[in-house]
């Protein structure tokens, strides 16, 4: 493959991720929480990024429940314990609900929905709602990272006398867990965002602080939004 043609490739790959409205939400996510972080709390050119970013990244999430939605009325991988079932269907509930009322905290900034502090307290519940949901993913990913680890243990058994690392399925298992341990930090990451966002420990979560977590959080879920590259063809 010439320069040009690998030039090529990765544009249409940076193409492809900036065509997803997920993916631009994410940005403006970094933005949003890295001018928090500069900010601090205090008035300033920093911080009217950060407002004004917050309602523009509400456009891109307008409708967006329906897809939390769906995933709650899905049914979920056969084998899949009870307690993990339920705390999944939760976090869809829970973000879709913050989704749905986000949306009304948007007409509220925008001057279409009148009622100031009617918007206020829907904006809290929806933040407490993000937070819960954040919760049951935290403890959903820990007990997928369990059932993985048990079930990569039984194959390292199975393969004792030969190298794991060159099974198929091994390396596959081993990929999701890295992913799944990723959106373990992220959804902690949230958490304290959440709390940030809601001043439940104003002295211990800063503005500076709920920036930081809120930039990183961000940076991780522009990672995770990332296309796969085209495998290359062996001759």
């Amino acid at each position: 493959m010439s320069t040009l043609d690998a030039t090529r490739a990765e544009l249409a790959l940076v193409v492809l991720y900036l065509n997803k409205a997920e993916a631009r939400d994410k940005i403006c996510r970094a933005i949003q929480y890295g001018s928090k972080f500069l900010s601090d709390g205090q008035p300033g050119t920093a911080q009217n990024v950060d407002k004004s970013t917050s309602l523009a990244r509400k456009v891109f999430r307008l409708f967006k429940f329906v897809n939390d939605l769906h995933g709650l009325i899905s049914p979920v991988p056969q084998g899949t314990p009870l307690p993990l079932v339920l705390l999944g269907k939760s976090k869809n509930a829970l973000l879709s609900t913050f989704l749905f009322l986000d949306q009304i905290v948007w007409l509220g900034r925008t001057g279409i929905y009148k009622n100031k502090e009617r918007a206020e307290l829907i904006g809290r519940i929806s933040l407490f709602c993000w937070m819960g949901s954040s919760i049951c993913t935290t403890l959903v990913e820990l007990g997928e990272l369990g059932r993985l680890s048990a079930s990569m243990k039984k194959l390292e058994k199975r393969f004792k006398d030969s190298d794991k690392y060159k099974n198929e399925e091994h390396r596959a298992k081993l990929q999701k867990s890295n992913e799944r341990t990723l959106a373990l930090v992220k959804a902690g990451m949230d958490i304290v965002v959440a709390v940030g966002l809601l001043q439940l420990a104003p002295k211990k979560v800063t503005p500076r602080v709920t920036g930081a977590f809120g930039f990183v959080s961000s940076l991780i879920s522009c990672y995770q939004l990332l296309p796969s590259p085209p495998k290359s063809k062996t001759p």
